[in-house]
């Protein structure tokens, strides 16, 4: 078999194949330094010192021939516009459709320019995580920190693409131009008046993907969709996108994103409830902690099972999520009348083995094509969000008290004989409408679509072009090793277990998923004991609970347009983390209870603003886990998403815990005794940030 990046070789533009990273050297440079460190032959002053010396030639040599091409792109974009200049007195449609074409050509070939900048950079990411991989922090911290930020650094040339932005405002204005004449509109509206018009031409759209995509500028969409932890397939073949259109079908889909949007509601409905029910069987309303956090514990265990599962089906898990959720409501619901805290606990027990969100994820990665795949990701966490806002809203309609037959119908358990019957009624749904895609290889699935690299092809005449990496990781073995093997069947293996899994973090990895487990569990806090303490300082009602949490709710997609859309743009993603990890600590601590009568104002502002920090902060977190993951972990079942989502999940159990333990031993104390573990771990982030920042990049 032909191997993966050797194919990709082949593609690459031959006339530049001279001015591309010499990732195959460097790579052999990375192994000898660490072979001669290990028998005493070099230091590690003299490793980064030579190592650094090597990078700083490779990117000169990339960022002279960007200049150079940048010269010979703005020379013909001079000649075109004498050209131009003189059309205004000649209104000759002919000569109109070949300054079109002319600028048009310019296009294509800063496309090329840009796709060669774009490959390079992901060489020296590539380059630099495995320096990292091999000897830790020390490099990357060591070369960002004396690169990145000074005046004269070529490597934010190569990764701000400078100059670029002027070529692109010539072409744009210059094809806004022809058309407005060509349309005889006589008003001759500039670019600047009315943006859309750079817009108007297919060859400007695609200059403006690829440059947003090389500078990592955003929209509300993509960064909502990181949330979902779902990265498009950024190197795929025509083949293969279109055997996943053959895949695709909107109604399963649909399907489910209803599931997703059914499960957050399952979960949040009971919490503004959760502690009254408990008092009525008997326990203390600190066991509300454990009853929220029994589904989290039971889908530490259900995220492994469905995402192995779904390496064979989809519509069979869902089958089986939506049973075992009927069964897990309504034991919630009979515990009322049978009177057993144990009941209770089993019942959601059952709802968080049902949890499908693997599923979910898993058929949105394999089954979307890529041009609805980042839509679909945006979907699937505004159903996450619309789901956490309606299941408190929905438990503040059901304030009433009536019976059955033998069965009560109250505030407690009408939560559980409402999702029982939801369940129901979307397991006839899925029955019906769901259609099970075909997998082709169980293998080849690829479930989070971590640590892959953007490339794209570009359209030159009727020829498909795509710039690569020189020499680059055709015979890497794995992230591991160094062994070199042109077959890629064994960089495809997916994961087997857990322990492997681990063993392919790096440090920067691993403070990045810590980061993670800290931002759940300073939601968890929040958001689980927010029923006792709101009882006991401000005697709320279970209505204005719910309400409240509704309202958190609902601040999640427009906290997301604003971040997506704006800062993400004007800050690099380490720094809104940095700042989103401060802005979580400076909420915790505005939540304790010192000395001064808690108020309202105090605690409904202090929950707002760490909530809304910790949305922010997960979205970039998840952005940046994506970017720094070994691509092993892009596939199969103990891939990059399930590692996630059980820190996460792990974190909403432990703070769940937490709620309890303090609830048994005083409740005036509850809320400083939950919160300083949360603020602790907190800090232990923002320090860990700190340590490992200049590897963010």
């Amino acid at each position: 078999m032909v191997g993966y990046c050797k194919k990709l070789r082949e593609l690459q533009i031959q006339e530049w194949k001279g001015y591309y990273i010499n990732y195959k050297l460097m790579k052999k440079k990375v192994k000898r330094y660490v072979e001669q460190m290990e028998v005493g032959a070099q230091n590690r002053h003299n490793v980064l010192r030579d190592f650094s010396m090597l990078l700083d030639n490779q990117i000169e040599k990339i960022v002279l021939f960007l200049l150079e091409q940048q010269g010979v792109l703005a020379h013909r974009l001079s000649n075109i516009g004498q050209d131009h200049h003189t059309l205004f007195q000649q209104s000759n449609s002919i000569n109109i459709s070949e300054l079109q074409e002319a600028y048009r050509d310019v296009g294509r070939d800063l496309l090329r320019l840009l796709n060669f900048v774009e490959m390079n950079a992901i060489g020296l990411r590539k380059i630099l995580k495995k320096f990292d991989k091999r000897f830790g922090y020390k490099f990357t911290d060591y070369y960002v920190k004396t690169r990145a930020n000074h005046p004269y650094s070529q490597l934010r040339q190569v990764f701000r693409h400078v100059g670029i932005g002027a070529v692109v405002g010539v072409l744009s204005h210059g094809l806004a131009d022809l058309q407005d004449l060509q349309q005889s509109l006589g008003s001759y509206i500039s670019i600047y008046d009315q943006p859309s018009y750079t817009h108007q031409d297919p060859i400007l759209d695609s200059i403006k993907e690829a440059v947003a995509r090389l500078s990592n500028s955003t929209n509300f969409l993509q960064f909502l969709g990181r949330h979902a932890f779902i990265m498009k397939e950024e190197l795929p073949f025509p083949s293969e996108d279109h055997i996943v259109d053959e895949r695709y079908h909107f109604m399963s889909l649909l399907l489910n994103l209803a599931n997703t949007f059914l499960y957050m509601v399952n979960t949040y409905i009971i919490v503004p409830t959760a502690d009254n029910y408990t008092l009525s069987l008997g326990a203390a309303a600190s066991v509300c902690g454990v009853v929220i956090g029994m589904m989290a514990v039971a889908q530490v265990f259900s995220s492994v099972y469905f995402s192995a599962w779904s390496n064979r089906s989809y519509l069979r898990p869902l089958i089986f999520s939506s049973i075992v959720l009927v069964v897990g409501n309504t034991l919630y619901a009979l515990a009322f009348d049978m009177n057993s805290i144990v009941v209770l606990l089993m019942g959601r027990l059952f709802c968080g083995l049902g949890s499908a969100r693997a599923v979910n994820r898993r058929y949105i990665s394999d089954c979307v094509p890529l041009k609805l795949r980042m839509q679909a990701s945006a979907g699937f966490v505004s159903a996450s969000a619309l789901g956490m806002a309606c299941g408190p809203a929905l438990a503040c309609l059901l304030q009433t008290n009536f019976r059955i037959y033998r069965f009560t119908m109250n505030q407690d358990t009408l939560p559980g004989w409402i999702m029982a019957l939801a369940w129901l009624v979307y397991l006839l749904w899925l029955w019906i409408c769901f259609k099970e895609p075909a997998h082709e290889n169980q293998g080849n699935l690829v479930l989070y679509h971590a640590d892959t690299e953007p490339v794209v092809q570009v359209a030159v005449g009727n020829e498909r072009t795509q710039p690569l990496l020189m020499n680059s990781e055709e015979k890497e073995l794995d992230e591991d090793g160094e062994e070199e093997n042109d077959n890629t069947e064994e960089t495809k293996k997916p994961v087997t277990s857990i322990v492997v899994a681990y063993k392919l973090l790096t440090p920067s990895v691993k403070v990045q998923l810590f980061v993670y487990f800290m931002l759940k569990y300073a939601m968890e806090i929040i958001l689980a004991e927010s029923s006792l303490i709101t009882e006991y300082y401000f005697i709320w009602t279970t209505s204005n609970v719910s309400i409240f949490l509704a309202c958190l709710g609902l601040t999640v997609l427009p906290v997301n347009i604003v971040v997506g859309n704006y800062i993400s743009n004007m800050f690099e993603e380490r720094q809104v983390l940095l700042t989103s990890e401060i802005m979580v600590c400076i909420g915790l601590l505005l939540s304790f209870h010192i000395m001064i009568p808690y108020s309202v104002t105090q605690y409904v502002g202090s929950a707002l603003i760490t909530f809304v920090s910790a949305e922010v902060l997960e979205g970039v977190n998840l952005s940046l886990l994506s970017k720094m993951m070994s691509s092993r972990l892009s596939r199969g079942t103990f891939n990059g998403g399930l590692l996630s989502t059980e820190a996460g999940t792990l974190a909403r159990v432990i703070a769940d815990g937490t709620i309890t333990i303090s609830g048994y031993f005083s409740e005036s104390k509850l809320l400083n005794t939950t919160l300083l573990p949360a603020l602790l771990i907190c800090i232990s982030s923002i320090i860990a940030t700190c340590y490992s920042y200049n590897s963010l990049y």
